[in-house]
Order: structure tokens, then sequence, then C-alpha cells
């Protein structure tokens, strides 16, 4: 298969191209010479075929690049950060352009099955016991994620709620200025230490009991469920499908394709605001 008969969307636009390039780090010149380093741009193509489609690295198609330097790159630019970089630049821009919806923020956890183990891995109680990991994540009021982090699928969902928050991407000055901040989470979560990490962290916590006799009528005035927006945005990661499922041992590499995709969503919504307005 030529490069030429891969469908676009499985590869990365000239526009974000143009907008990742200069966060990614020089090459190390080689003294010694030796063969020519893939050029960066092959190898981010090659790197978003996999994340999309979700096939294994050896099974990448050669007109792309040999699967183990382009596996090899992707790991480089984990260690180096350069995911990372790419979501924070996303997150920026689109701060800058759409503006980040801060006073209606969402978190909650999603699990995915991980075949081939790993670090933060565990045994998934809804999946009969299988290896499997949990990703929590905070969203805006768009649903634009702010923080993922990931443990074992065993790990409750209130044990990572301040990692979650503390893993937050924007620098404490980008962050929300209003006076209220609301904290959209679900019943799994409804336990008084999360609610008080909440309240630490300048939220009003908005946590159905699990009791439905205890459920509260809100008097906010417009109030409606916002729970849903963190729900779309695993089904915006699970589009990923190299993130539907963890084939990735290195817990470092399955988050360094959560963070890619983050970056991609942050600068996916700048284009969509754009063109709604």
């Amino acid at each position: 298969m030529s490069t030429s008969q891969i469908d676009p969307q499985f590869l990365i636009s000239d526009e974000l191209w143009e907008k990742l390039q200069p966060l990614l780090p020089p090459a190390v010149p080689k003294p010694r010479g030796g063969r020519p380093r893939m050029e960066d741009r092959k190898a981010l193509d090659a790197i978003v075929y996999v994340m999309r489609t979700g096939i294994q690295w050896k099974a990448l198609p050669r007109s792309l690049g040999a699967s183990s330097t382009v596996h090899d790159r992707f790991q480089e630019w984990v260690e180096q950060g350069v995911m990372i970089r790419f979501w924070q630049a996303g997150l920026a821009e689109y701060a800058k352009q759409v503006e980040i919806d801060w006073e209606w923020q969402t978190m909650d956890g999603g699990m995915v099955k991980a075949p081939l183990g790993g670090d933060a891995t565990g045994r998934n109680p809804t999946d009969r016991g299988k290896s499997g990991t949990k990703r929590s994540v905070q969203t805006d009021g768009r649903g634009i994620p702010l923080s993922v982090v990931i443990d074992g699928a065993n790990r409750h969902d209130m044990k990572l709620v301040e990692a979650t928050l503390e893993n937050q991407q924007m620098v404490p000055a980008d962050r929300g200025k209003e006076e209220k901040r609301n904290m959209c989470m679900d019943k799994g979560y409804d336990y008084e230490e999360t609610r008080q990490i909440i309240k630490d962290w300048g939220f009003t916590a908005h946590i159905p009991p699990k009791d439905e006799k205890e459920l509260i009528i809100h008097d906010i005035p417009n109030y409606r469920a916002r729970r849903w927006v963190v729900e779309r945005t695993h089904s915006w990661f699970n589009r990923f499908r190299r993130l539907l499922i963890r084939w990735e041992k290195k817990g470092k590499n399955y988050l360094g394709m959560l963070h890619f995709a983050c970056a991609v969503i942050a600068f996916r919504a700048v284009d969509t605001f754009a063109e709604a307005a």
C-alpha cells in the first residue's frame, strides 16, 4: 500500500503539522554518520496511523516506514515529553481562540482492556477479572480534556480524584478565575473524602447520592445535568482505536498515546468553533 492509497483522515493534516512541527526536538547529529534519520513528518504520519487504526506496530504499511523505526521514534518522543507539549499547545490555542469553559467541569473514569498487562493495570471487576487499565479524565464544560491519569482497572474512581486534579495541563495562571467553579461527577464519587478534596480545590461538587431517596433537586438557575460531557470525551478517545484496547505494556507509552489524542481533540475543537462562528 502506497501513501497515496491511505485515507488522509488516518494521517496528520498539513494544518496540524504546521502547529506541531515547532514543538519537535532537533535531531541529534551522528558524528560517525550512518543511515539518514526518518523525517519527522513521516514518523508522525505513521504514529497517527497506528493511533487511529489501532493496528499493531509490526503491521504498519511499509510505505509509512519501518515499524521498529517508527516505534523507537514514538518512545523517544514520549521520553522527551513531546506528546504532552502537543497537548499543552492545543489547550493554549483553544484557550486563546475559544476560551476554556472553567465554570462547569467534569470528571469520570473509564476502563479499557489491557491483554498484555504491564504497569498501571489491574483485574477489571466488570470484565471477569481480566487485565485492564482505568483512565481518569477531567474536562472543561465542552468536554476538552484538561487532565488524564491512568491506573489499574481495580482502582476506584474516587482514589484518582486528587491525582487527576494535580495533573491538569494548564499552568495555574491560566486556570479559571470564576468565583464559582463546579465539578460534575457520577454516583461513584459519592464519598465525603471526594467532596472534601473537591472543596479544597475550590469547586462546588455536583454528585448525585447513591441513595435515590435522597436525590436533591437543584435550585441553580438554568441547571442541567452535565456529566454526559465527560462520557462523550471517553467516546472521543475510543475513536482512536489504539486507545480502545491498551496493547502497550509500558504505561508511559499508553499515556503518550492519550496525550497525543488530547492534543488532537483540542486542536479540532478550535477548528470546529471557528467554523461555527
